[in-house]
């Protein structure tokens, strides 16, 4: 029965990208992800940028501000804390996508990078070693652009029908690039999420508002004290 349950979740995890990008234009995001950019509070002196796939950018949801980035943004401007959330949520990013079009946010100072990709490279059976490469990727250009970034990354797993070596190569990407590169790292974003029916929308997949409040959490735990 554990495994069933565990199988299940984890089959959601990698789908929760899936289903939503095939209903949702990939440029619906990115305007999205300029409009946030453009409304972001410049008084704040700091920012934080979450950049990622239909997790981040509030895929479903009637409000995108509900994704984990606008609950995680509530949670600062209550604590009066001096910094400003740009959610650079795209549906459907694949890591080399990411790659592809993180120099074009890096035009913005960023303090805070939260890096939230890999899920889609699972789920199409990209070679670990390109997820891995990609993912380092945007790391280095982060770091060289602004050498005092502070990066937490999302750690993502893959179904055991992908197959036990893949799963687990998949798996320890996120921790192996977060020692190498001395960032924080969440081990599962969707943990306590993944499978439960009353956290996920009706695909069964993407979290709902109040799944997304979770998912924010299990973030939010790493993130308080890099704030």
């Amino acid at each position: 029965m554990h495994k069933l349950k565990l199988t299940f979740i984890l089959f959601a995890v990698t789908a929760l990208v899936a289903c939503g990008e095939k209903k949702k234009p990939a440029g619906d995001e990115a305007s999205q992800s300029t409009s946030a950019t453009a409304k972001a509070d410049s008084s704040s002196s700091k920012t934080v940028l979450f950049f990622g796939d239909s997790l981040t950018a509030g895929y479903g949801l009637d409000d995108p501000s509900d994704a984990f980035p606008g609950v995680i943004k509530n949670k600062i401007d209550s604590l009066k804390l001096p910094y400003r959330v740009v959610n650079a949520g795209l549906s459907g990013e694949t890591t080399a996508g990411g790659n592809g079009r993180i120099a074009w946010l890096l035009k913005q100072k960023i303090d805070v990078f939260i890096l939230e990709l890999g899920a889609n490279d699972g789920l199409r059976g990209i070679p670990v070693n390109e997820t891995n490469k990609n993912l380092q990727s945007i790391i280095d250009k982060v770091k060289a652009k602004y050498p005092h970034v502070k990066i937490v990354l999302l750690g993502m797993q893959v179904p055991p029908n992908m197959g036990a070596d893949y799963s687990n190569k998949f798996k320890s990407v996120f921790p192996t690039l977060a020692a190498k590169n001395n960032t924080a790292l969440v081990p599962f974003l969707l943990q306590g999420v993944g499978g439960v029916p009353d956290l996920n929308q009706g695909d069964g997949i993407h979290p709902t508002a109040k799944g997304a409040k979770v998912v924010a959490e299990n973030v939010w735990v790493v993130l308080k004290d890099l704030l």
